[in-house]
This record gives structure tokens, sequence and C-alpha cells, in this order.
């Protein structure tokens, strides 16, 4: 599709979820890159349209959106020495191997990562990279370089970790930065690849690790430097009562207070895995409008904890979903993840208070506030045009009956066709312009040789 105003009526889906609240059964009509038009049910469009494509096989919902990830982490899935290790054995186990990481590594692993993100229908996604060894100091402009290749948007975090074994810090000395440095980087990132404004397509955040791999001047340092450049925050939060007893013997306080005492308590905020709130907390958080990243598979595999996403929602706080890392979750595919959420929040809050729809609200809407944006995550007149199409005629869904559920009940992993910004990325299930085989074979021998290099 070009920049020009060419026009395209998805007609007639078999299913239809918008996030939006106007009827759209009779399809969408999209126009530069944007929703122009709801179509309802037996209607045709007001305006002349320039092509049609026959949706009546296809479920639609807006682009999933990943709120956290690291896309790195696909070159160290299901490591025999951490598989059944919890969060802080587990990262200690793999510091190490990914210190190894080169630019070349890093660019299969994002490739990998975002190829498998837009083959379950995600078109936005948020990294999180805070692994800067000597060589990698460009780590973040490798990554711009593979998402405009594939014509996905993202938002790519300056993540940082300077708070070392040797003052009291989980990371090896090897993997972290010296404060100065990370404050430099994350102002030129900002500079150079920002994008502003509806439609951008690369965006930066600051992103130091978590509690117990940076200082308190860091993070201080990052939120008032976050404020000056207008760019949202991002850390690791709650993920694990280890990490809350960190909180206590280090700071003297629990997560939130801790949060607040270094200035991140508030909307330019996102947290990812949020599980070990109290009600105080998460009062506090919804009143500051700082928002979540639930991230379900991981929690589970890590055996972290469930997070209280209904509880968060409620009082105000933006619920969106994130995959976490392919060495926790060990996939990317965000689809999947929107089943496990729904699975996993039924356990706790049961099967009417969880509802399909609701889980697919935290993976597009949801997840579009906590990454600050309003043109994504819903599929209404003047919106960005980010979708995803699903077929139904796998044996997998023999039988369903009503379309939508049948996506997360069924289980649905890959979609039909996906579209960013008007531009088809994804036809017949293929990535438009990518040779997956070969990309599988390019990251399966760096991941080999990553552990080589580690020993």
């Amino acid at each position: 599709m070009s920049a020009t105003k060419h026009s395209v009526w998805l007609k007639n889906p078999l299913g239809i979820y918008t996030g939006a609240d106007a009827d759209a059964s009779g399809g969408l009509v999209v126009e530069d890159g944007r929703i122009a038009e709801a179509v309802p049910a037996g209607a045709e469009p007001t305006r002349r349209v320039d092509e049609i494509v026959d949706a009546s096989r296809h479920v639609i919902i807006p682009g999933l959106i990943n709120t956290h990830h690291h896309f790195y982490q696909t070159l160290t899935r299901a490591w025999t020495p951490v598989v059944n290790a919890e969060l802080f054995p587990w990262l200690k186990g793999l510091y190490g191997v990914w210190a190894g990481l080169t630019p070349r590594d890093l660019e299969l692993a994002t490739t990998a990562a975002l190829a498998e993100l837009l083959l379950s229908g995600c078109t936005t996604a948020a990294d999180h990279h805070y692994l800067f060894p000597n060589g990698l100091e460009e780590g973040i402009d490798v990554q711009v370089d593979v998402v405009k290749r594939l014509g996905m948007r993202a938002t790519l975090t300056r993540g940082s970790m300077s708070l070392g074994e040797k003052d009291g810090g989980l990371p090896p000395q090897s993997t972290v930065q010296d404060p100065d440095v990370i404050l430099a980087d994350s102002e030129r990132l900002v500079g150079a690849h920002h994008e502003r404004g509806d439609g951008a397509f690369v965006q930066i955040g600051l992103a130091p690790c978590s509690p117990f791999s940076v200082t308190t001047g860091v993070m201080r340092d990052t939120a008032a430097l976050a404020e000056r450049l207008d760019v949202r925050l991002h850390t690791h939060l709650a993920e694990t009562i280890d990490e809350e007893d960190f909180c206590r013997e280090t700071f003297g306080l629990r997560t939130v207070d801790y949060l607040e005492s270094v200035g991140w308590l508030g909307e330019r905020t996102w947290l990812a895995h949020g599980i070990h709130f109290d009600d105080a907390e998460i009062a506090r958080l919804g009143a500051a409008g700082t928002a979540v990243s639930h991230c379900a598979t991981s929690n589970m595999r890590l055996a972290s904890g469930i997070a209280r996403a209904v509880e968060l929602q409620e009082a105000g706080v933006p619920v969106g979903l994130g995959v976490d890392g392919s060495a926790s979750n060990d996939g990317s595919n965000m689809m999947m993840e929107v089943r496990q959420a729904l699975y996993l929040q039924r356990l706790r809050y049961g099967a009417a208070a969880v509802t399909p729809e609701r889980a697919l609200g935290w993976a597009t809407a949801g997840s579009a506030r906590a990454l600050g944006r309003s043109d994504i995550g819903v599929l209404a007149p003047g919106k960005q045009a980010d979708l995803a199409m699903f077929t139904l005629d796998e044996l997998r869904f023999s039988g369903s009956h009503d379309p939508l559920a049948a996506l997360l009940l069924c289980g649905a992993e890959r979609a039909d066709r996906v579209m960013v910004g008007g531009t088809w990325r994804v036809l017949d299930g293929r990535i438009v312009g990518l040779d997956v085989p070969e990309l599988i074979a390019h990251h399966s021998e760096a991941a080999r040789r990553l552990l080589a290099r580690h020993g």
C-alpha cells in the first residue's frame, strides 16, 4: 500500500473486536494509514474504495501491543542450567552468558523476537535492553535498524545496570556501567531516534533495570532526564518476594515507597510484572496513573506469583500485557500471552470477571495506555490502521461457535494477515520480505556460539 490515499475495505469479517463502541460488523475502511470508517452490519462504505478484501474468513482485532520484552533473550531459550530456577538464581545463571553478546547476536535476536511477535498478530513491541558489554555500546541503534526493516512499531528502552555484586547488587561487575555513561547515552538515543506524535514508529524510553541492579542515584537522575526530554520510564518492580526483601533490607522501604522516593510514581512510568502490591499500594499506583505490564507466562515459568490485574485496572492503573524475555517465557507469541493472561487471572477472580474481551483489552487499549499512546490499540476512525486478521480454518477451531472467543479458548497462535499503519506486513501467514528459514539458521548458530563463548 503506497503513501497515497489508496483506500481498502476489509469487508464483512467473520468476527471483529474493535475495542470501540461503533458497530463495525460490516468491516473497516483503511485509508492513508488510518482507519477511515467503521462499516455497520449490512451497510456499504460511505466513501469510494479502491480495493475490497473479502474478510469473511477472518476475525479482525487491533494489532496486539507487547509492553515488556527482552529481545536478546531469544538466544538463551530453554537453557538446561536454569530451566527449573526462580528469578534470582535464574538471573545469576544467565548474566555471564549474556555478557558475551555481540552486535550481530543482538541483531539476530531482535529480528527473531519481532518476527515471532508479528506472526502472532503483534504490531507494536516494547523492549527492555539493559546489557551493554564491551562492543555492544550501540545496541539500541542496532535494534532501531531491525524495527525499521520489519516495519513494526517499537518503544525501545535504554536500560541500565549500575549496581554490581561488589556493591550489594545482583549482576556481575562486567555487566554494569558508569552512571555518566548511562545518562549520556540515554540522551543521545532520544535525540537520534525518538519520534513523537500520532503514527510514531520508533520511540525511546529510559529503563534502569531493577532495584537490585541500579543505584538510587541512577534512578533519580534518569527520572529527571525523562521529564526533561519528555519520554517514558520503565523498570521491573514487585516481581518476586526476593525483590521485596531486597528493597526492605537495602533501602528500608517497600517497592512502591522506593518508587516514590526516587521520583518515579507518576503517569510517565510503566512497570514490568507488578505482582506483589498490597491494597494501599494498588490505590497509590492508580491515583498516580502508573501503569503495569502483566507478564502471565513468565510469572508462571519462574513461579513469581499472580498479578492482581483486575484490582489494578479497577483502581485506575493502566494494565497492559507483555511476553517478557524469551528465556523466561521461551516464546514471543503475543496471542498466546493473551490466552495465558485470561486463564491465569480467572484463577484469581473467576471466569465471569475475566472475559476474552477484557483480556484482549489489556493487550490492545490497555497496552497502548501503558506506552503513553492514544493513536493505537483500538479500531476506530482516525486511529492508526494497525490490525491482525485470524482465520478459524484449523482443526483446533472446528466446532467453535463464537469467533472472537474461539481465538483465545481454542488457542489461536498465528495471524493470517497483519497490517501496520495501513501496510501489509504479514500476508497468508508469511512476513513480507523476510526469509524465516534463513533467519532460523543464523539465529540458531548465534545461540550456539554464544554458549560456546561462555564455556
